[in-house]
């Protein structure tokens, strides 16, 4: 079955669900807003952040968010998407995204980023903001480089507002005695949990409304199982919500019911 058919047959201009919304468009759960709000503060004090939820609570959604509303003039984004680039990884990252060559030794690295921090500030007049994403998977080395980089003039101030995202191990595991000096210059702690039985059933109108339909689509009762399925985590709900259209569109129906939920987490979740 082809995404115009099922489009055509529910009357949709856009496949709703989807991931590539504009910022403005990103449904702003209670969770979410708060997140967006507090990175914010967190940026504007360049200070060290810590971003976590479970898998699909919409984590990087909320940076990017974050990111859209900053001033593009005055802000240098320098974004890792893969922390298992190594150890020399995410200070290259940041020498070469402020357009120096990264040197070769460690030892000579760190300082090398630490000056290309400065000088984006001080001669271009723009601040950096670092994001390491999947941050859960970083090693003790590179935890290390992002603490040095959070330390500028005698611990005086920040060269960069840093922000690590990641699943909610990385805050059990920076809580590890031998992480006690990152885990003590963290300056905010964000956890987004997954949206409540009120935010879910609007969470699906809004996607609907983007893909041009205002009506009533999902039945409550099909809006009851998709919430206590997903536990009400994003990226889960539209997962589901995909299941359950296709669901909906092989029985001729007209409205998605409870049996084309469920048939959605059978064809999800397995179970």
């Amino acid at each position: 079955m082809s995404i115009d058919r099922l489009c055509a047959y529910f009357g949709f201009t856009r496949m709703p669900f989807g991931r590539a919304l504009a910022p403005g468009a990103l449904f702003r759960s209670a969770a979410h807003a708060e997140a967006v709000a507090r990175l914010g503060w967190l940026i504007d004090e360049r200070g060290l952040g810590l971003l976590t939820g479970e898998v699909g609570a919409g984590k990087t959604v909320a940076a990017r968010a974050a990111v859209a509303a900053l001033e593009p003039s005055a802000f240098q984004v320098v974004y890792c998407a893969n922390p298992t680039v190594g150890g020399r990884g995410i200070l290259s990252l940041v020498v070469a995204a402020l357009g120096g060559v990264p040197r070769y030794h460690r030892s000579a690295l760190v300082p090398q980023a630490a000056d290309a921090l400065a000088i984006a500030e001080a001669e271009r007049g723009r601040r950096v903001l670092l994001i390491c994403d999947e941050a859960h998977l970083l090693v003790p080395e590179q935890l290390e480089d992002i603490r040095m980089l959070s330390n500028s003039e005698m611990d005086s101030r920040s060269p960069a507002a840093i922000v690590l995202i990641g699943q909610p191990t990385l805050r059990r595991r920076l809580r590890q005695g031998a992480f006690a000096a990152i885990d003590q210059r963290i300056t905010l702690r964000i956890h987004i949990e997954g949206m409540d039985l009120t935010e879910t059933p609007a969470y699906l109108r809004h996607h609907l409304s983007l893909a041009g339909r205002s009506d009533t689509l999902f039945s409550d009762d099909a809006v009851a199982v998709l919430h206590q399925s997903s536990r009400g985590l994003p990226r889960a709900v539209n997962n589901l919500a995909l299941q359950s259209l296709i669901a909906t569109f092989a029985a001729d129906k007209g409205i998605v019911d409870q049996a084309a939920a469920k048939m959605a987490v059978v064809e999800v979740a397995g179970d």
